[in-house]
């Protein structure tokens, strides 16, 4: 059985990836390409929706979707946990509908982020570096985010991660406590240090993308969960059983 998948951002860099990604596969086929301008109503019959948009417009994507009944896939950034609260509560009042909010598509990212998680209760002092392509418009990165709420999450027992003299810019966005650096620049497509400092130790957990490839396999499994589960999921790591 073959899948249609409705692409919208599909003009974009991750766009163009995924309409490639489509093409070669033997289990989906391209239902319709949107640009983020173009009207919904191109989703109309699709098994799943992807969104690879931008942040103010990926909302009324997933609203639109949801309100055809249609899975979707979420790969655009800004999905802060607060943003998705309305989305949880309205998947999970309704056992039919399908959201999968994948921060990064790359299995390395999503194990930096899961080892990061695990070493959080360990470590009083945590901060992540993040560096983007130069024409990314949000700061911090989606994986940011994810990454810094999962690690709050893993020390909500300990309290915030120490972070003296929050109240300097230079010292980063505080994002559930943990200060983030957002470097945007040319001649870097995507990576990720998350630092953790305690006595007489630091230990760095790197990832970095030195391809758009790297984003292929988790593509795929997002858009095979979407058309196969229900509820709300959020992250490539929850697919990956991390």
């Amino acid at each position: 059985m073959v899948t249609s998948v409705a692409i919208v951002g599909a003009t974009g860099r991750m766009g163009t990836l995924i309409d490639r990604i489509l093409a070669e596969s033997d289990d989906f086929a391209v239902h319709s390409r949107l640009g983020r301008d173009a009207s919904l109503d191109g989703i109309d019959g699709a098994d799943v929706v992807i969104d690879v948009t931008a942040p103010a417009v990926s909302p009324q994507v997933v609203a639109a979707a949801l309100d055809r009944r249609i899975p979707i896939v979420v790969g655009t950034s800004g999905w802060t946990a607060d943003r998705l609260a309305p989305i949880a509560s309205r998947v999970s009042a309704d056992d039919g509908l399908t959201a999968i909010f994948v921060p990064n598509f790359s299995l390395g990212s999503a194990l930096a982020t899961r080892f990061a998680e695990l070493a959080a209760p360990h470590f009083p002092s945590i901060e992540i570096v993040e560096a983007h392509h130069a024409a990314k418009t949000d700061s911090p990165s989606g994986t940011a985010i994810r990454t810094a709420e999962l690690i709050a999450a893993a020390r909500a027992d300990l309290g915030p991660v120490a972070a003296p003299h929050a109240d300097q810019r230079a010292r980063g966005q505080q994002v559930a406590s943990v200060p983030v650096h957002s470097l945007r620049m040319s001649g870097v497509s995507a990576r990720q240090e998350v630092v953790l400092g305690g006595e007489g130790e630091t230990v760095r957990i790197v990832h970095e993308t030195l391809s758009d490839s790297s984003y292929e396999p988790g593509i795929l499994i997002a858009l095979r969960a979407a058309a196969s589960t229900t509820g709300l999921v959020v992250g490539l790591g929850a697919l990956l059983g991390l």
